[in-house]
């Protein structure tokens, strides 16, 4: 089953990840993807293929005529079956780890003064 280190998880990987996460059983399309993450589309499909090469995330392409319906073909993305299990437990890591690096810097405050 697909890369057993995982993708380098970026913020970017954890924000796509965490976008599917939020329904781990469904489908959704890039440009819903980009929408809960934050991201742009050139961001997102990127991480989504080296997700799908490493078996945590599936896709397939809708079956409709893009003629009938006006507008291209969406491919959806779907977390695997051990893909949800594995990405909460990234998530989880990527963000633990985060939080043991920010650590604020001397003399800079945060809010207003």
């Amino acid at each position: 089953m697909g890369n057993a280190t995982g993708p380098k998880m970026t913020l970017q990987t954890v924000l796509v990840l965490r976008a599917l996460l939020e329904h781990p059983t469904r489908e959704f399309y890039g440009l819903e993807i980009c929408a809960a993450a934050g991201l742009a589309s050139g961001t997102i499909h990127p991480i989504l293929a080296r997700l799908e090469d490493m078996g945590w995330v599936e896709s397939r392409w809708e079956e409709i005529d893009p003629h009938e319906k006006g507008r291209p073909r969406r491919r959806y993305y779907q977390l695997s079956s051990d893909g949800a299990e594995i990405a909460r437990d990234a998530v989880r890591r990527a963000e633990a780890k985060r939080a043991r690096y920010a650590v604020p810097r001397p003399g800079f405050a945060l809010g207003g003064a």
